[in-house]
């Protein structure tokens, strides 16, 4: 059988038990293509995930999205969203990615009729991967500004200032001689950050995006050059780089955690923070805001975590992987909620006003709040260096997961010509992904960050993740792929995983959309189903046009589904329903990438395995029986039985 399998004359077969993660062998086909690689650490698996999933959005969203909606009231949506949607979805990605090995594009052997979803899921991807480094970009800006004795944004009097600006020194102390208006003023690090780092008031809309601001333009590429030094090796160099960039944030925020509930008012932030509103429980607005808030915060959808998975050796726990994370994820959030809302509080304190008026979200809290706090520190540049190194560090590696997941996607389509290349390969993604960029790092570039960021990632990641869910467990069958598991794992996933993929979970997906549709019902359909209210920066409001593309860029992804299906039926040959049908079964390769893993069902699938009792010809090849091979036994069993069944119908 050795001559029936080309791989098998160049690397000699080991029993599954002694073959070690990096040793394994990648892809099979007619020929070897190069190897896939595999994580070469035990942990390599785990942080990386843990890296993509505790983003920028666990600083910046999560603390203002909860005490928006509800304060410590908005936890029970919050975890009850994540065990319908969350922990159900993150564990059948990674299911899928590791049973098979493949990227997001090619997984949809399973059922080729589909593959448009994973083509949705790399435009998605690539359009959040253009505007997260700029943000990252922004965040080397003021690294390198943090670099000094006297932090730019402390005070007034610069080239950028205007009239309306007041130092906060200023503020207090005329509170405590005589109270000082600061209706219509405007804070320094709030003009060091619109008039100085975007220089925005050279633009004068999404229309006119002004020139290129040279300086962001030189850290977009800086940023750009170290998320390509570190995935250039694909998952075995940035598996090493995770080691510090998942575990570093987590010492600094701890850091600024203490330094924060030891500031005097730190108190009043943390009261407005975790305060139960539990009357917003009646309102679905919140509902859905605990849906997006765990959508994005565990990036299910984006094709990050199957693409790590597939690296992954068969066996490997990833039930156990899957709580780690979720749990762990949702546990940063909230630790992060105090570090930013102590500093607010004492802020609020400092300056005299209520925490709600210099409470922000997104940008504005990253580059404008916390930088302001920052300077009424002792050692504020202390400080200010080791929260915006902390947000490089969060930042950098969700993005190595999005350029990995574009890198392998296309990769595993075409084996033998770009495995080789990989490297050459990851540059060409960067310098296009970089070059598309360029229009961020104009003056007018904020208003397209914002128009991407509102967009690119909204209702196509909804549709996509819909589509995956029905297409496992209706389409290739909730058995089937209970057996795969079982097959992986040695177990079945239980009532509550099968409940949540065949019900809950779509079913919770759709009413985010149907609510985003009822919540406007007079308004035009598409523009609904998209997202509540029209893009804004500031005061400024987006021009129709603008609001058009934006809505073309959701679409798009969600076009790419029937554009698949309409490729996948032309290649098939018969009527209409027999390609349909033809196109939607598994192709004949579908199945784990390694042939010692290859029981059951799926051996009868390889070159040269004619035998009618696959699982004893295998057993004699790959020595005694593993615990995994009593698995098998059973899966076997179970398929036995159930054709029978059929048979007898």
């Amino acid at each position: 059988s050795a001559l029936s399998h080309p791989c098998s004359l160049t690397q000699p077969v080991t029993p599954e038990l002694l073959v070690s993660p990096s040793s394994q062998d990648g892809d099979l086909g007619s020929e070897c293509p190069e190897d896939r690689g595999n994580w070469t650490g035990r942990l390599d698996f785990l942080l990386s995930c843990i890296g993509y999933c505790v983003g920028l959005g666990n600083v910046w969203r999560f603390p203002y999205r909860a005490y928006t909606n509800g304060g410590g009231a908005f936890l029970v949506p919050y975890f009850i969203m994540l065990a319908i949607c969350g922990i159900p979805i993150f564990f059948m990605e990674l299911s899928l990615g590791q049973f098979s090995s493949l990227g997001p594009l090619a997984v949809w052997k399973i059922s080729p009729l589909f593959k448009g979803v994973g083509m949705g899921t790399i435009l998605i991807v690539s359009l959040v991967a253009i505007y997260y480094n700029m943000i990252i970009a922004y965040v080397l800006f003021y690294l390198f500004a943090s670099l000094t004795s006297d932090l730019p944004w402390q005070h007034c009097g610069n080239w950028w200032n205007t009239d309306l600006c007041l130092d906060h020194h200023i503020i207090k102390a005329g509170n405590a001689t005589f109270p000082v208006n600061i209706t219509n003023t405007v804070s320094p690090s709030e003009e060091y950050w619109s008039r100085y780092v975007l220089h925005i008031q050279g633009s004068s809309g999404i229309g006119d995006p002004g020139r290129i601001r040279w300086n962001l333009c030189l850290c977009l590429l800086l940023s750009w050059t170290i998320v390509y030094l570190c995935i250039l090796k694909g998952v075995k160099s940035s598996g090493k780089v995770v080691y510090f960039t998942a575990t570093f944030p987590y010492l600094i925020l701890v850091m600024l955690l203490i330094r924060g509930v030891t500031l005097e008012g730190a108190w009043k932030g943390i009261r407005f923070y975790l305060t139960p509103q539990f009357d917003h429980l009646l309102s679905s607005k919140v509902w859905i805001e605990a849906a997006l808030q765990i959508f994005y915060s565990l990036g299910v959808g984006f094709g990050g975590l199957l693409t790590f998975a597939s690296y992954n050796t068969f066996h490997q726990n990833i039930y156990r992987d899957t709580f780690i994370v979720t749990l762990g994820n949702a546990i940063t959030s909230i630790l992060a909620g105090f570090a930013i809302f102590s500093v607010l509080g004492y802020m609020s304190q400092e300056l005299g006003v209520p925490v709600n008026q210099v409470a922000k979200a997104g940008p504005g809290l990253a580059f404008v709040v916390y930088p302001q706090a920052m300077t009424m520190l002792p050692l504020s540049p202390f400080w200010s260096f080791l929260f915006f190194f902390m947000l490089l560090t969060l930042g950098l590696d969700s993005q190595f997961a999005f350029m990995e997941t574009i890198v392998t996607a296309v990769t595993d389509e075409f084996p033998y010509y770009l495995r080789p290349k990989k490297a050459s390969f990851s540059a060409v993604i960067c310098v296009a992904l970089f070059l598309m960029g360029l229009i961020l790092t104009t003056e007018g570039g904020m208003y397209w960050l914002v128009l991407l960021d509102d967009y690119s990632a909204g209702f196509g990641l909804m549709v996509v993740v819909i589509t995956t869910c029905l297409v496992v467990t209706r389409v290739y069958g909730m058995k089937r792929f209970c057996q795969d598991i079982h097959m992986m794992l040695g177990f079945k996933p239980g009532p509550y995983f099968r409940a949540c993929w065949m019900i809950l979970s779509p079913a919770t997906m759709m009413a985010r959309i149907w609510a985003d549709l009822t919540s406007h019902p007079q308004a035009l359909l598409v523009y609904n189903i998209i997202k509540y209210q029209p893009s804004e920066y500031g005061s400024y409001r987006f021009p129709a046009w603008a609001e058009i593309l934006g809505i073309l860029m959701g679409v798009l992804s969600c076009l790419m589904i029937p554009v698949g299906m309409v490729v996948a039926v032309l290649r098939k040959e018969g009527t209409l329903w027999e390609r349909v049908q033809q196109a939607s079964r598994p192709t004949m390769d579908w199945g784990p990438s390694l042939e010692e893993n290859r029981t059951g069902m799926y051996v009868a699938s390889l070159a040269g395995s004619q035998s009618p009792k696959p699982l004893m010809v295998h057993m004699r090849k790959y020595g005694g029986i593993t615990s995994y091979e009593n698995t098998a036994i059973e899966v076997d069993r179970e398929m036995e039985e159930d054709e029978e069944e059929e048979s007898m119908m």
